[in-house]
């Protein structure tokens, strides 16, 4: 099992409203480990771009890291200074923004956007120099030179989200965060950008955490996957046991209700709601939904603990 280079350790988040705080991302513990690819799957709310954020220390008012740490090659980020913090960003952990269409300056042309991370994190280069940078890190995304001179509202959906992941990797990071890369792109450019994103990612030998909704693609292309569920983690495991056989209640309501061309017959949805997050319930977050929930459900909230060889699961039938 190779070294973690990224260590979550009670990471809390909060949103703070005039009725209350609303529990975000509830203490949660993970690792990226080098060279990973991390999934994070689960329903809308669920936590999962608050986690990308906190990582960043992007969360702003009214939302708050209440507290955590998060170890990146064991130096705390929740411990830098803003200035320390500024010049991690992109240059240790970037991010390749959900929605490409509002992550892109559209009065800038691409060129002054790919370098403008170089500039700030102090690169001392010539204007031929720059020039010659923009151009290799369009062609490492698949995208001709002539793009630096144009402004976003000349490319694709497609062509914008590579330019992001072009951005994201500028400074060569140890860990990428992709929020949802391929939301509002039709399947065949998506697919085109997820080859894109890994293919950076193995000549940077970085460490990916994808986040998203589509199962099929996570079962694609990640190593590991966690499901989360009212902000804490239900279930973490190797891709290939998760799909083979989850174990989490919740894991198998939301595999099941996936279409199948080998099952074919009614789909299943998961009955109700996930549980307000201003109030967060005693017990179990996900007991009102569960087929299997029993009397210690209903008073006692479970903990992420190991029940098989590198399968991490929160549930007291285990």
């Amino acid at each position: 099992m190779k070294p973690a280079i990224l260590e979550v350790r009670d990471l809390t988040v909060h949103y703070h409203t005039s009725r209350g705080a609303v529990q975000a991302v509830n203490a949660v513990n993970f690792d990226i480990r080098e060279g990973e690819r991390l999934g994070l799957v689960g329903e809308s709310g669920s936590g999962k771009s608050t986690i990308a954020l906190a990582l960043l220390r992007l969360i702003r008012p009214p939302g708050r890291i209440e507290s955590g740490q998060v170890l990146l090659d064991g130096a705390d980020l929740m411990e830098l200074s803003e200035e320390e913090m500024r010049e991690t960003r992109l240059a240790e952990i970037a991010l390749v923004a959900q929605g490409a269409m509002n992550s892109l300056n559209p009065v800038a042309r691409i060129k002054a956007q790919l370098l403008d991370g170089l500039k700030d994190h102090g690169d001392q280069l010539s204007s031929r120099a720059l020039d010659d940078r923009a151009g290799e890190l369009l062609n490492s995304v698949g995208l001709r030179r002539e793009v630096a001179h144009m402004f976003p509202h000349e490319l694709s959906g497609g062509m914008k989200q590579r330019v992001c992941i072009a951005i994201a990797i500028s400074l060569r990071p140890r860990l990428i965060i992709a929020d949802e890369p391929t939301s509002a792109l039709d399947v065949v450019v998506q697919r085109q950008v997820m080859d894109t994103l890994l293919k950076v990612q193995e000549e940077l030998g970085a460490s990916v955490l994808l986040i998203g909704h589509d199962m099929g693609l996570m079962a694609q292309v990640a190593d590991r996957v966690g499901i989360m569920y009212a902000g804490n983690f239900a279930e973490v495991s190797q891709a290939v046991d998760l799909f083979r056989e989850p174990l989490h209640p919740y894991s198998q309501l939301l595999i099941k209700s996936l279409p199948s061309l080998e099952d074919k017959g009614t789909l299943q949805g998961i009955p109700g709601l996930p549980p307000s997050l201003l109030e967060r319930p005693i017990g179990c977050a996900f007991r009102a939904r569960c087929p299997k929930a029993f009397d210690r459900c209903v008073t006692e909230e479970p903990l992420l603990r190991e029940v098989q060889p590198d399968r991490l699961i929160s549930c007291h039938l285990y």
